[in-house]
């Protein structure tokens, strides 16, 4: 009966522990939500004024645009801080593996969970300076968007991908990997040609926007990524109080049939005694 009570009083903690994990994740996941929902547009348009400046000018060549045999990969990889997400940080981890395959890769980490991943695979780390999701700004995006253009430019790597989990509702996150470099310019069939004039030239136009386009896409990724984040380690905890809930149930019901049982052993002796 002591075991059991101290059982139930330990699934208790633990109960109260993961119920204010569980509050805190919602709170998180209100403010992360407005994040992702700002970030989204941004992004969106630099992709298709990209998309406009390739299309509609003539003779246009860049180096961000001319796919090259791939070499080397260099994947952005957005995970937690933390763990108690369910299979959130797993799910993005396995999807680089798949995508890499036996082709050579480096890793930009954000989140320590990426980082202790790919350390334990000796993989090659190409900076270790953003490994705090949590405190990542657009300043840090920015850092990162000019670094990973001149480095796609200078011939670093051959293919830019970035990869993070997209916040579809509370109960769905998908893990995502887009390419980010080289940019694949949309057909645009049926679709007249616009008239448009660029400063001093398109390329160079282009050549400026890309970086801001890799600081929209990171940023955007690492916001989409605390929102699942967020879900995952709700959900995650709602089922740990749900199940914690019930453990206590069982372990209750098991000491009040040991303590029936201890209660009844004690008056039989009583009555043995007394008919002795």
């Amino acid at each position: 009966m002591k075991d059991i009570k101290l059982r139930i009083k330990s699934v208790q903690s633990t109960r109260q522990i993961t119920k204010a994990m569980e509050l805190v994740a919602s709170s998180k996941l209100r403010k992360a939500k407005e994040r992702v929902e700002r970030a989204r547009p941004f992004f969106e348009i630099l992709g298709d004024t990209l998309d406009r400046i390739a299309a509609n000018s003539r003779d246009f060549a860049s180096v961000y645009t001319k796919p090259r045999e791939v070499k080397k990969a260099c994947f952005v990889v957005i995970a937690g801080d933390r763990g108690l997400a369910g299979g959130y940080n797993s799910n993005v981890l396995k999807a680089v593996e798949a995508q890499a395959g036996d082709t050579p890769y480096c890793v930009l980490p954000i989140g320590k969970k990426t980082m202790e991943y790919f350390t334990r695979r000796n993989a090659e780390i190409l900076s270790d300076a953003f490994l705090l999701a949590a405190d990542i700004s657009i300043a840090d995006c920015d850092r990162i968007g000019h670094m990973l253009a001149d480095g796609f430019a200078n011939g670093d790597f051959d293919a830019l991908y970035i990869v993070y989990t997209k916040f579809v509702s509370m109960l769905s996150q998908v893990p995502q990997l887009e390419q980010m470099l080289p940019i694949l310019p949309k057909e645009s069939e049926g679709k007249s040609r616009e008239l448009m004039i660029c400063e001093p030239s398109p390329e160079a136009a282009f050549a400026s926007i890309v970086p801001q386009y890799i600081t929209g896409m990171v940023y955007g990724g690492v916001a989409e990524a605390q929102a699942s984040e967020s879900a995952a380690r709700r959900t995650a905890m709602e089922s740990a109080t749900k199940n914690a809930g019930e453990m206590i149930d069982s372990l209750s019901l098991e000491y009040n049939r040991a303590r029936q049982a201890a209660i009844t052993q004690e008056i039989t002796e009583i009555v043995s005694g007394s008919g002795v």
